[in-house]
């Protein structure tokens, strides 16, 4: 018998991950990204990036309110989001597919030390100047002849493993 939300057994939980969304724009994805993260006990959510769409009547459909429960920021500056993160002390991991990236299966998560998780726009990924930012790049082995998947989909899998660690 399938269990109704209040009657499923999972620990609440709050992980020290903050998702770092590198110039995400597509509505659906923003509220996916919300979910996902409420669902794995993401601590903050940035928006990196100037005009992000956060209107929340058109994000509800698929964060189905979970926008109304995770912590997000929008930072619109380079400058600003690198201070951010280097002020906080993070271990930056850029999920991609780059020439020195790693497999998912191997990213290292230093004991006691925040995550910034930062995922790629839609259209071109992690920015270089993010890229040269990162302690750690991985990538999700895929064995299909596509070499990418929605950022949502390769978010979700990531914060599996980061938080199954």
């Amino acid at each position: 018998m399938q269990l109704t939300h209040e009657e499923n057994q999972f620990e609440r939980k709050t992980f020290p991950i903050t998702l770092i969304c590198d110039h995400i724009y597509f509505q659906q994805n923003i509220g996916s990204i919300f979910r996902i993260s409420e669902a794995f006990g993401v601590e903050n959510i940035v928006f990196f990036g100037k005009d992000i769409p956060l209107t929340p009547r058109k994000i509800n459909k698929t964060s189905r309110s979970t926008h109304l429960h995770v912590p997000h920021m929008v930072i619109e500056e380079f400058s600003e989001l690198h201070s951010f993160l280097s002020e906080n002390n993070f271990e930056i991991i850029s999920l991609e597919i780059a020439s020195n990236s790693k497999p998912l299966k191997e990213v290292i998560i230093p004991e006691n030390q925040k995550i910034a998780l930062i995922i790629g726009s839609e259209i071109n990924g992690i920015s270089d100047e993010l890229l040269k930012i990162s302690h750690q790049i991985v990538h999700i082995n895929m064995f299909g002849k596509n070499s990418s998947m929605n950022v949502v989909q390769a978010a979700s899998i990531a914060l599996y493993e980061i938080t199954s660690l």
